[in-house]
């Protein structure tokens, strides 16, 4: 509790009017008073400072990570039982989505698409795999519509993975494109 309010914007604009209390006794415009400034100052930051923002939904993304690990390495020890493609798939769409849970505090302030990364990891890709490797292998290596049907719902959910991830890097995108443009325009 102590240490999280030591990092709370209150205390860190509160220290700022501290130091700006200190900066008024250096200077010689507090006297002898000096600490009883450099602590109202300090009161007065920290009270007008805004609250700390509330998290209602707790950081899963180190979970989300986990089960994705857990996920592709479970895959890569059934690579015999599927298709050739479908274990590279697995991978790319791994890979997409543990970028984004890189990022945990950016992926939790657009709520939608932090349901859409929820629902790939925890619900989509798991379902997809998980119908596949419990058919009995001598039925899905017989019958090529299983294959068929898991290779078109891996391709499905890679190219909603790259959707998404699109999504969460356009502000980087556009940032990019007006820094191109301002260059371009600087020098014509």
């Amino acid at each position: 509790m102590m240490l999280r309010y030591l990092g709370s914007t209150k205390n860190l604009a509160g220290c700022v009017g501290g130091l700006v209390g200190l900066g008024l006794y250096l200077t010689g415009v507090v006297g002898a008073i000096w600490p009883v400034v450099v602590i109202a100052l300090y009161a007065v930051g920290a009270l007008l400072a805004p609250p700390e923002k509330v998290r209602l939904l707790p950081d899963t993304s180190g979970e989300l990570r986990a089960s994705l690990e857990t996920l592709v390495s479970s895959v890569s020890t059934q690579a015999s039982r599927m298709p050739t493609s479908t274990v590279d798939t697995v991978r790319r769409i791994a890979e997409v989505l543990h970028d984004l849970l890189a990022q945990p505090a950016r992926l939790s302030a657009d709520p939608d698409l932090r349901h859409s990364v929820v629902r790939l990891v925890r619900t989509d890709l798991p379902l997809s795999v998980e119908t596949f490797l419990n058919l009995p292998w001598w039925f899905a290596s017989r019958r090529a519509g299983a294959s068929e049907e898991l290779v078109a719902q891996l391709g499905l959910l890679e190219a909603e993975a790259h959707r998404i991830a699109e999504r969460f890097y356009s502000a980087d995108v556009d940032r990019q494109a007006d820094h191109t443009r301002y260059l371009r325009d600087r020098d014509a």
